[in-house]
């Protein structure tokens, strides 16, 4: 009797089993989604589970969720880049977050116009990342030793430039464009053209009432649901347009996966848009992170130099023979990363209305984080800007929900630990099973 037998399980049960998972792509499925799900469950755990600040899913938690994780998303973007160059890192970018923010609070401080402060950040992140590029790049100095002394140099840097005291800021226009207070959200426009909607939201209104809210109803935010319809219906626009090009080119793939994809895409468009409507609308720290994504996905995907980055990344030896200039394409992707860390040093400082000596400590690790949680391989060539939003929220829902519901902060670095872990453990089966 064999071993399935004494377990209750027929030979041909099983291998019916196994028939139908193969006709499915069951565990493709699996395998290609398991960060989504991931981000599902947490989200559901800590949707249920009530805290001190409430629930997640309320609209000022998501809006927090949001603002506190704008450096994430930008900086996991550059991290990215680097990743797929062969799994190289940058160890400095929290430091150098640290020391634009500061230079930036300074000229401020010091009376100097608020636009030539934010081009100063922007372009001393830029410099910082060429500078360490061409110790990469052209030397051939390890990605990990350079930035890993990037990091205690431009640390030291802002604690000289802020002699150890934190520096406030108080021009409130800085602070509309990128902080995170009551003034920092794009103005409901609609109301203010079509005045006949202000009779519509009114807690007389006993329909909007039941479905908003009473505390939500009178300032619910219509310009913000506008511009979620409108990027919907974008959206499923584009992804048709893509389903009948692919059906036309006799491109096999899966519809009714792609159009599931889309209507659940969508849904959740709309759904974030109406809870941001039901606070304050879309916060200005939104605009910057959706800019910098939509940028870098189309640079990594529709452009030379992003093919160069997954082809440098998979393998070096042959791109190079291919007659790509493989060391401007590390001086790139460290360029960029500075560069985005500049505008992380902007928003961190527009959000905590300064900056401290200590802001930007750890802020590598939850980009690192991102990106491979998000599907980047540690072996560089793979990974998508699409993924590492996936793995830059995993990492915010978890923060955002350990916090509301009263975790110790020493508990939260091991849970982040471990999911890190799990990811990269994860990669790592995926290309043993490969081979």
């Amino acid at each position: 009797m064999t071993v399935d037998e004494k377990a209750g399980v027929s030979p041909n049960r099983k291998q019916s089993i196994s028939d139908l998972m193969q006709k499915y792509k069951i565990g493709e499925f699996f395998q290609k989604y398991t960060m989504i799900l991931a981000l599902v469950i947490v989200t559901i755990v800590f949707a249920t589970w009530k805290g001190k600040e409430g629930m997640i899913l309320l609209p000022s938690n998501l809006t927090g969720l949001i603002a506190e994780n704008a450096y994430v998303f930008v900086l996991a973007t550059g991290m990215l880049m680097c990743i797929l160059t062969g799994g190289n890192i940058d160890l400095s970018v929290g430091s150098v977050v640290c020391f634009t923010a500061a230079v930036g609070c300074v000229m401020m401080a010091s009376g100097i116009n608020m636009w030539l402060a934010v081009l100063a950040m922007l372009l001393i992140g830029l410099a910082i990342g060429v500078f360490q590029g061409f110790w990469i790049a052209k030397l051939r100095v390890p990605a990990f030793i350079a930035t890993l002394a990037g990091m205690y140099a431009f640390r030291g840097f802002s604690n000289v430039v802020l002699n150890g005291y934190r520096v406030d800021i108080t021009n409130q226009t800085y602070l509309q464009l990128f902080g995170n207070g009551k003034t920092s959200y794009v103005p409901d426009v609609m109301r203010s053209v079509f005045p006949a909607l202000e009779g519509v939201f009114t807690k007389e209104n006993a329909f909007l009432t039941r479905l908003i809210g009473e505390n939500f109803v009178t300032k619910f935010n219509v310009t913000c649901m506008c511009v979620g319809l409108i990027a919907a219906l974008v959206f499923i626009l584009f992804r048709v347009r893509k389903i009948l090009i692919q059906k036309k080119l006799g491109i096999s793939q899966s519809v009714s996966g792609q159009i599931l994809s889309m209507v659940l895409i969508s849904a959740l468009v709309l759904w974030l848009s109406f809870k941001l409507s039901c606070y304050h609308g879309i916060p200005m720290v939104l605009i910057w992170v959706a800019l910098v994504l939509g940028i870098y996905a189309y640079i990594t995907t529709k452009t030379a130099i992003g093919r160069h980055l997954y082809a440098v990344g998979g393998n070096e030896k042959a791109t190079a023979l291919s007659g790509v200039k493989t060391r401007n394409v590390y001086w790139f992707a460290y360029a960029n990363i500075g560069l985005l860390a500049g505008l992380a040093g902007i928003l961190t400082a527009g959000r905590a209305k300064g900056i401290d000596p200590v802001y930007g400590e750890g802020y590598e690790m939850d980009a690192i984080a991102s990106c491979f949680i998000g599907g980047a391989s540690a072996y560089g060539g793979t990974g998508k800007v699409s993924g590492m939003i996936i793995g830059a929220t995993l990492m915010g829902v978890i923060n955002k929900g350990m916090i509301i519901v009263g975790v110790d902060a020493n508990y939260q670095k091991v849970v982040k630990g471990i999911v890190l872990l799990i990811a990269v453990m994860f990669d790592v089966l995926s290309k043993r099973q490969k081979r």
